[in-house]
């Protein structure tokens, strides 16, 4: 038995984008440019690529690239060639390469994984250990019951922990259902599903155009 997860809540691609160009405004700093703003939103929107992926890998979309495993790896290679006297990335692109390197892996955590990791779930430690986190709840204060948090919750029936790559699957419009679909069936493509994620989108177009035209003065 496979477990379907509808694509309508999920964050689109675009807000994936959206996010990666708030990170670029707030840390590229003096990297800032066109160039530099295209390597951090392709960042960010690059997990989505498992998308197709799942295609040939069983299960393999929100696993092969919605992981942590992937970026921490990412990090401490970055981390030890910044280190070195000889640093390659520092030869070849300069410290702007090596700024640019580092806020391109923010973006992929933050816009790229993060946001997916809070609506409908990720594999977070993928491959080293197979299954799904879903890390969605409140954080509340309330005058009867103190403070109420229900982010994490790893009870039999709480909503932190789902399946593996063996019996789940996320519909997507490029792959509604697991195995092979009827000519007719709908494929969906999320491209803002509420108000918030519109704020998202909205707000990251105003601070990109508004940092480029700063920089043309």
């Amino acid at each position: 038995m496979v477990f379907e997860r509808e694509s309508h809540g999920m964050p689109s691609t675009i807000v994936h984008v959206a996010i990666g160009g708030i990170v670029a405004v707030a840390l590229l700093g003096p990297a800032f440019d066109r160039r530099s703003v295209l390597v951090v939103l392709a960042a960010a929107a690059l997990p989505d690529v498992d998308t197709v992926i799942g295609f040939w890998v069983h299960g393999g979309h929100r696993a092969v690239l919605h992981n942590l495993v992937l970026p921490a790896v990412a990090l401490g290679a970055l981390t030890l060639d910044r280190r070195r006297p000889a640093s390659w990335l520092r030869r070849r692109y300069g410290d702007r390469g090596v700024r640019v390197a580092f806020v391109a892996l923010a973006a992929f955590v933050f816009g790229g994984v993060l946001p997916d990791l809070a609506v409908n779930g990720v594999n977070a430690f993928y491959p080293l250990h197979d299954r799904f986190y879903t890390v969605n709840g409140e954080l509340l204060l309330s005058n009867q019951r103190g403070l109420v948090q229900t982010f994490v919750d790893l009870s039999p029936d709480g909503g932190t922990v789902g399946g593996t790559t063996a019996d789940t699957h996320y519909s997507t419009g490029v792959d509604p259902t697991a195995g092979a679909e009827p000519s007719n069936v709908e494929r969906v493509f999320p491209v803002v599903t509420s108000g918030f994620r519109l704020l998202v989108v909205v707000l990251s177009g105003f601070l990109l155009a508004a940092r480029f035209r700063e920089r043309q003065r």
